[in-house]
């Protein structure tokens, strides 16, 4: 059955549509009918999407400006997708963290995994940071914002344009205040006994990156009395968490001063700043310096971002893991541990495990893998789409 309100879009004949009744929720360019109508739908249309039979199979959004033509947005083909189910998808969402965390600060939507195809939704408290990276989301972005503020109640959302997924849906860069005042500070975090400095309006993606909470909790565990690196370290996401673990000293290496000024306020306001440190540079330049110097640590991690962006860069982005690992394992003290992390989605578990090995490999070490980890549950995994499990946390015990 399909909806007269709704214009159609037709799957190629040799594309079988098991992958869309199975739960994948995308489809590429190449495997529409691109005629000149399905060309001129405007970016966001909401559409029917059929098989080459004319069998209907879901709700869509279309952007014929992207590679990624046709998001799904419902099975349903009776459904509204108006603010009555946005504020149903984000009620959904809401309960899952509230069930998971005791304050407000987490990750409420992780676009797909959620329901809610190209949204990412940060919540600081009483202010959300909104991502939408899809077409669909920016056309109805004023309902998809007041859904938000009903569902939430919080008092101010932010959106925030930056990043190279708007851009491959052809979208702008304009970061804005959408309801609510600018922010004049950056914003406390409790995070695992710690606390960050978020900039929400002029910091990395939404200030803030929760995925690592688990990963950084796991290193904790190791720091009592530790002396630690935390190298690509932004607001001092790990070396914060074990200063407040027990930490002896902790020096924060990253190549943003305004990120290493917000980690040392992060320092002071938990009061460990007497043990914290920062270091300006580029991290591969830094790590080698601190061989030279013969420095050595307890614990190192490495947590840089994505040197494989997409399949295209897949073999230079695990050379550059590697290279991370070569140089890190080297300051790691005997008996120490390293800390290598991935948010690469093209680098799948394996090959970044390999990748990292290597690197401990000729750098004249070995160790035990002891902990494997991945983001934590505010950002769950879709289980058809593996671009939604992209982190990646290696710990090896040298």
């Amino acid at each position: 059955m399909t909806l007269p309100s709704f214009p159609v879009i037709r799957l190629k004949p040799k594309i079988r549509p098991q992958a869309i009744r199975h739960g994948f929720p995308w489809v590429y360019d190449n495997e529409l009918v691109t005629d000149r109508r399905t060309r001129a739908l405007a970016p966001g249309t909401i559409a029917v999407l059929e098989d080459a039979e004319r069998n209907a199979l879901a709700l869509v959004a279309v952007n014929p400006d992207s590679r990624i033509m046709a998001r799904v947005l419902s099975r349903d083909l009776n459904a509204a997708i108006d603010a009555v189910w946005l504020a149903d998808r984000l009620a959904r969402a809401l309960d899952l963290r509230k069930r998971l965390y005791q304050t407000p600060f987490y990750r409420l939507v992780h676009a797909e995994a959620d329901g809610l195809p190209g949204v990412v939704i940060d919540r600081f408290g009483d202010v959300a940071v909104i991502q939408p990276n899809a077409a669909w989301a920016d056309a109805l972005l004023p309902q998809l914002v007041q859904a938000l503020v009903d569902v939430t109640g919080v008092s101010t959302v932010l959106k925030n344009a930056s990043g190279r997924a708007r851009a491959l849906e052809g979208l702008d860069d304009v970061s804005d205040v959408l309801i609510g005042q600018v922010l004049e500070a950056p914003l406390p975090v409790p995070m695992n006994g710690a606390t960050y400095k978020a900039d929400l309006t002029g910091g990395q993606k939404t200030g803030l990156f929760y995925d690592q909470r688990p990963n950084h909790a796991f290193a904790a565990k190791l720091a009592d009395g530790a002396k630690v690196l935390d190298v690509f370290s932004h607001v001092g996401g790990f070396s914060l968490a074990m200063l407040a673990g027990g930490a002896t000293t902790a020096l924060a290496v990253d190549g943003s001063a305004p990120a290493l000024a917000l980690a040392a306020e992060g320092a002071a306001r938990m009061g460990v700043a007497d043990r914290f440190d920062t270091r300006k540079g580029d991290a591969f330049d830094v790590l080698a310096a601190l061989a030279d110097e013969r420095a050595r640590f307890d614990v190192v991690i490495c947590d840089p971002p994505a040197f494989a962006p997409s399949k295209k860069a897949l073999e230079a982005g695990l050379r550059a893991y590697e290279r991370v690992a070569r140089l890190a394992a080297p300051l790691v003290a005997e008996g120490g541990y390293l800390g290598l992390c991935s948010c690469s989605h093209a680098a799948d578990l394996g090959k970044f495990r390999t990748a990292c090995t290597r690197g401990i490999g000729r750098a004249g070490r070995a160790g035990q893998l002891i902990h494997t980890g991945a983001a934590g549950p505010d950002h769950p995994t879709h289980p058809q789409l593996a671009e939604s499990g992209y982190l990646k946390a290696l710990f090896y015990r040298l």
